[in-house]
């Protein structure tokens, strides 16, 4: 065992030495290794740190949360034509859930607003996310109320005049969450009055967030747009009690619906029952894709790294043919020989493989910085990967040539060095 480990620590310190009386190869075989590694961790980095900033994004929805409407999350059989037809859901089939439909912790019948200019006396703020929703909404998704309360059902039901607002919102309108509470903003030329503020959260996926957000009872939006404005995209979103058999509630779900809309046997669902699981799952098939996709470019660059290497070994051999044969004439075991010229490959793309990987690292600083709240991650498996496919290609790479330099004749060796 010890015979073993002197050999293969001489040939380790054989590899380091040609690689530092060799310093512009050992550069130039550097670089192809370095590129390879460098652009397919930072497409797996890119990929990871992508799908991390969705999951936030999505972490404060339970995944069983349905979506009720006239739209798929996802692709569909149905021709588009067809379901631009379909209905939307309606109030009362919002009210109609409540009371008919078992195993429902909460519903809230939503709808998609456009974008807002809020003001508070000469200050305004413009583009303000206004979430057209009704009480129970604040059981779905996870609203943190920093100062006040959010509005209650009899609030909703009536279509009041109250808001909640986020924390951009209230500090440019109010200067702060605790002056905000109780005062009167503008909004679609009628006044609001402020009841909550939501905590602070920052820049979400898309550079939007609740910060920049005010919910405001669906009524309230109702008697402004009317019931038949088909640009509002109506949803009921719904909340199964925790341990219900999803599929099973789903499609007792639809059947309600069916029932409630008239619709004869043979007729197609002119509705969409979307899960928030299925919208995750989209996108854990779309981050998927995308790492093999990155993976395959990126491996173009490796190959040539490896490429690099293989030409470097074949050189160095042909330039150490002398020096193997006397090594060799001494008493030096194929072994050594094979050891000494895999170990210099595998040191060279490990090498090249730690510079990638440092490159990686600066780069998802420095854009961090620049994107402000998403983060770059560089994760320690990412790093591992790294590593390893580096000393892989630096393994494959420097087989050959190190085969071809253990088996040379000493005689031959010699002389050819000669």
């Amino acid at each position: 065992m010890l015979i073993y480990l002197r050999v293969l620590k001489e040939s380790f310190n054989f590899a380091v030495s040609a690689l530092k009386n060799n310093k512009l190869r050992t550069f130039l075989s550097l670089v192809g290794v370095t590129i390879g590694i460098f652009s397919i961790i930072a497409i797996l980095a890119a990929v990871d740190s992508l799908k991390k900033e969705i999951d936030g994004s999505l972490s404060s929805l339970d995944t069983s949360t349905i979506y009720l409407g006239r739209f798929s999350f996802g692709p569909t059989d149905v021709p588009r034509w067809k379901f631009e037809q379909f209905p939307d859901v309606t109030y009362d089939e919002y009210q109609y859930i409540k009371r008919n439909v078992p195993d429902v912790k909460a519903v809230s019948y939503t709808l998609n607003v456009p974008q807002e200019t809020m003001k508070y006396e000469d200050r305004s703020v413009s583009n303000v996310e206004i979430g057209a929703i009704t009480s129970e909404y604040y059981e779905i998704e996870a609203l943190d109320i920093a100062e006040g309360r959010f509005f209650n059902e009899a609030e909703s039901s009536s279509g009041v005049n109250v808001a909640v607002i986020g924390d951009e919102i209230a500090n440019v309108l109010f200067d702060g969450a605790a002056q905000a509470v109780g005062k009167q903003a503008r909004l679609y030329g009628r006044k609001f009055t402020i009841i909550g503020v939501l905590k602070k959260e920052g820049s979400g996926l898309f550079g939007n967030s609740r910060d920049t957000a005010a919910y405001v009872p669906v009524n309230a939006v109702r008697k402004i747009f009317g019931n038949s404005n088909r640009n509002l995209f109506p949803f009921i979103v719904i909340k199964p009690e925790k341990g219900v058999d999803n599929a099973e509630f789903i499609a007792l779900l639809s059947q309600k619906i069916r029932m409630a809309r008239g619709l004869k046997p043979d007729e197609i669902d002119n509705f969409f029952v979307n899960q928030l699981k299925g919208f995750t799952d989209l996108i854990d098939n779309i981050t998927g894709q995308m790492n093999i996709v990155g993976l395959i470019i990126s491996g173009f660059s490796l190959l040539v790294g490896g490429f690099g290497i293989a030409n470097i070994m074949f050189v160095s051999v042909k330039e150490r043919t002398n020096l193997i044969g006397i090594q060799k004439s001494l008493g030096a075991k194929n072994r050594f020989i094979l050891f000494q010229f895999l170990f210099e490959a595998v040191i060279l793309a490990v090498i090249g493989g730690l510079i990638g990987l440092l490159l990686v690292f600066i780069v998802s600083i420095i854009a961090s910085s620049f994107t402000g709240d998403f983060e770059f991650v560089l994760s320690a498996w990412n790093m591992f990967i790294g590593t390893a496919i580096s000393a892989a290609i630096g393994l494959i790479s420097g087989i050959l040539p190190a085969i071809s330099a253990s088996k040379l004749d000493p005689v031959e060796a010699i002389r050819t060095g000669m």
